[in-house]
């Protein structure tokens, strides 16, 4: 067997799309011949800089040989990506081995690509010792071959590339994404597809199928607003339901599909964390009290902060729901000072962006001014230290007492919904949470 891993041929601003690329070169590979067996579209860390949109990586997994492998993907490498946007820096990486029996450092590569940063030194240099032929380019430049070659911007998208090369044996959770490819001349006009078949499709295939609209907010998540060749997108956790419902959405021509195995969908980005020790760009599960009520600050952003009642009280995190999370803030908003929680995001510059959360376990009462048990009034003050009377019938409380809470929250999961899902996110429809969950659609 041998892989191909590629990465960073397309533009945050004109367009391409790395998936289409290798779709073109499975497609090349089966003119000469060669059988390719397996798509991975691979999400890498989503913190990282130098990210043209989703940050993916591809593989092919192909019984093509490495020459005729590294032959055709370079040359559509040169013919199709985005040359000439500085940012896009396109890098191929070519493994003659199966993908389950990569080098382990090469799998440890790719499992830290999703949870740290990698240089393209340190990628280079795996890459020669494990045998595997790279090429790169960069702004217009020549191709570069892997040998002496440490220069930062050419051929960077070799780092994604050799973690695309990992991934089948780094990760053990898959979904799949059907990708739908629009005729190519028609890159950068209005999409049209019939949001009506759309969204009955979606409902057929949920919750196989599962982010392909937002019902509250009557988005349709599947469809991109970026430049590309992409129609639509399916996700799903199985192939020939996302196929299906893909078949079935009405629109402009279709010009090719691929199906590809991806790590969507999956969570495979967090790591366990603790308060007082975690890094900005890396995200986390962290379990915490929320210490300072939720408040809604200007533009529509809701934070709240939480501590570790078991540590230093002063080690507080700031968390925040942005106002694309839409009605996710209500949940946010519903919390209260000592609810027990476990929240999951990524942390920039201090803050924890929040991509879901779980209650543990809720306050459910707190202390109130006493009502007079024979007239159901609200006692007044009888005075600093006096405790509570009620005027009328002269009744007394010596002090507040606790009543329960009627909380908007139950304990389990929650989160954003799909309009704001990240795309390596795992939704909680998917299951396999450790508490009841609260699915949105």
């Amino acid at each position: 067997m041998t892989v191909i891993g590629l990465d960073d041929t397309d533009s945050r601003t004109r367009g391409m799309c790395s998936t289409y690329l290798a779709t073109l070169v499975a497609e090349a590979l089966a003119e000469t011949g060669a059988t390719v067996e397996r798509r991975v579209l691979v999400r890498l860390n989503p913190a990282v800089e130098h990210k043209t949109r989703g940050n993916a990586a591809l593989a092919l997994h192909t019984d093509a040989d490495p020459d005729t492998a590294l032959s055709v993907a370079s040359e559509l490498v040169e013919q199709y990506a985005v040359g000439d946007d500085p940012r896009t820096s396109p890098g191929v990486v070519v493994a003659d081995c199966d993908p389950a029996a990569v080098p382990d450092p090469v799998a440890t590569f790719a499992r830290d690509a999703l949870r740290e940063f990698h240089t393209l030194d340190d990628a280079l240099a795996l890459a020669a010792e494990s045998g595997f032929e790279t090429r790169g380019w960069g702004g217009g430049d020549d191709p570069a071959s892997a040998g002496g070659d440490t220069d930062a911007v050419v051929g960077r998208g070799r780092i994604g590339a050799l973690a695309a090369v990992g991934a089948w044996r780094a990760f053990d959770d898959w979904t799949y994404e059907q990708i739908s490819y629009r005729e190519f001349e028609r890159c950068g006009t209005p999409r049209e597809v019939d949001e009506a078949s759309l969204f009955a499709a979606a409902d057929a295939g949920y919750p196989t199928v599962w982010d392909t609209v937002d019902r509250e907010e009557g988005a349709a998540v599947c469809v991109p607003h970026a430049p590309g060749p992409i129609l639509h997108g399916i996700r799903g956790d199985d192939a020939e339901a996302v196929h299906r419902v893909a078949a079935a959405i009405e629109s402009e021509p279709v010009e090719r599909t691929a199906t590809f195995v991806t790590n969507q969908g999956t969570d495979a980005h967090l790591r366990d964390g603790r308060l007082g020790a975690l890094r900005d760009d890396r995200a986390y599960r962290v379990d915490a009290t929320v210490v300072h009520a939720p408040e809604t600050r200007r533009g529509g952003h809701v934070f709240l902060a939480v501590g570790d009642e078991a540590s230093d009280p002063a080690t507080t995190l700031d968390c925040v729901a942005f106002e694309p999370t839409k009605r996710f803030r209500d949940r946010v908003r519903a919390l209260r000072v000592g609810d027990r929680l476990t929240v999951c995001g990524e942390v920039d510059d201090g803050t924890l962006k929040l991509e879901k959360f779980a209650v543990r376990d809720l306050v459910a009462t707190e202390l109130a001014v006493p009502t007079c048990p024979d007239c159901d009034r609200s006692m007044e003050s009888a005075g600093a230290g006096q405790g509570y009377r009620c005027r009328d019938c002269g009744t007394n409380e010596a002090g507040k007492v606790s009543v329960a809470i009627d909380r908007d929250l139950d304990v389990g999961w929650y989160e954003v919904p799909p309009c704001a899902r990240r795309h390596v996110a795992k939704p909680l429809v998917r299951g396999g949470f450790d508490a009841p969950t609260h699915p949105e659609r």
